[in-house]
């Protein structure tokens, strides 16, 4: 049964190992959960998942698994006669048993007995269920009995419905990002020191200027940490990228909220000799790139968010650009960037298994040195890994 189970995590990409697998089965040997599915769920889900993000892909191959069990199941149900089953069961009697069931009116009335109990648990239960879906009480009562994902104490909600649910779907790292998500991931991009005036309390240095004061209070402050990395964001908007709007939004408003000092401008395509600051004003009110690239020194990280879906003559030739007439090719300036900036990187918001159908997105990350990642939890941790190296 846990071979077949282990394959299926497998075929569903998690990477669980043989050394995983053993300690499931050492924990089962020893008896920490006994014929009971919801248990576990929680226990295989803790021995053989070592990374949060990786918990949807566990329900989803766990609610695989086990309703092919449950089919299994309803087919021995309908294949094994009933007759069959109770002869099984009476040989399994001592005669004490067999005294005691038959003083209970037989093993017929003992079994009609365990139905109509179980028919009215399912009733009072779905009762259950709709009086805390109408109510306030119900939802509060729910609330508190109900641990972490519902398997708390009391009435317990089936574990089933917490796989089926796929309450971990967002941490999924192949799944584009939210504002939440992005800003955890852009806080791999953290190098903090004491900047500005002291504002903040320093609880430690209070401690002991106040012992070496002979006891008398002696409050120290010091400066806020602050994350002193300093970004340059560049968005492509516009044609293809319309697609994308809302996912760049909200990489945009995270990167304002993880960044003291960010600078973002717009481009379109590819960079060329000018970019802008307000897209309403796209024509009237452009910025000289070089002059961006005066301005900033080479301590900054850059970063370009783009599709790179283009012609590749936009990238490769002058005049290439459908806006406006560029006396000098996008891979020239790509190239300056280069030279000036260290870390340079590219975030592409499309799925990364087609950018090899695309000429230009393969010339782009080769401008990039390699450094393209998709607009993804995984990729944008691997593209703040890449900056803070």
């Amino acid at each position: 049964m846990l071979i077949n189970f282990f394959l299926t995590l497998r075929k569903y990409k998690l990477p669980v190992t043989i050394r995983e697998l053993m300690d499931l089965i050492s924990a089962l040997q020893h008896r920490l959960v006994y014929a009971n599915v919801d248990d576990f769920y929680l226990l295989s889900r803790t021995a053989l998942v070592k990374d949060e993000k990786n918990y949807d892909k566990f329900d989803r191959a766990f609610s695989a698994y086990f309703k092919g069990l449950e089919d299994l199941h309803g087919l021995l149900e309908s294949l094994i006669p009933d007759e069959w089953l109770r002869h099984e069961f009476e040989k399994s009697l001592t005669p004490e048993d067999l005294k005691q069931i038959e003083s209970l009116g037989g093993l017929e009335k003992l079994i009609e007995a365990f139905k109509k109990a179980k028919e009215e648990a399912e009733k009072a239960e779905a009762k259950e269920g709709e009086e805390g879906e109408d109510g306030d009480k119900g939802n509060a009562d729910k609330e508190g009995r109900d641990g972490p994902g519902g398997m708390g104490k009391g009435k317990k909600k089936k574990a089933k419905k917490v796989w089926d649910e796929r309450q971990y779907k967002n941490l999924d790292d192949s799944v584009e990002l939210g504002t939440r998500n992005i800003k955890m991931a852009l806080r791999r991009l953290r190098k903090f020191a004491r900047t500005g005036v002291d504002d903040e309390l320093d609880i430690n240095d209070t401690i002991r200027s106040t012992a070496h004061n002979g006891g008398m209070l002696d409050i120290k402050m010091r400066p806020e940490r602050r994350n002193t990395v300093k970004v340059l964001l560049f968005l492509d908007i516009g044609g293809s990228m319309d697609a994308h709007v809302k996912i760049c939004e909200e990489l945009f408003s995270a990167s304002r909220t993880e960044f003291k000092h960010l600078e973002s401008y717009y481009f379109h395509n590819f960079i060329y000799e000018s970019v802008w600051k307000d897209n309403r004003r796209r024509m009237a009110e452009r910025l000289p790139t070089l002059e961006i690239l005066n301005k900033y020194s080479g301590d900054y990280k850059v970063v370009f968010v783009g599709d790179a879906t283009m012609a590749p003559y936009e990238i490769t030739h002058a005049g290439g650009s459908v806006e406006h007439w560029n006396e000098e090719p996008g891979a020239a300036w790509m190239g300056r960037f280069s030279e000036i900036y260290d870390k340079v990187i590219w975030l592409n918001p499309t799925p990364q298994e087609t950018w090899e159908y695309s000429s230009s997105v393969m010339m782009t990350q080769e401008l990039v040195g390699g450094n393209m990642y998709p607009l993804t939890i995984k990729g944008l941790e691997e593209g703040m890994s890449q900056l803070s190296k």
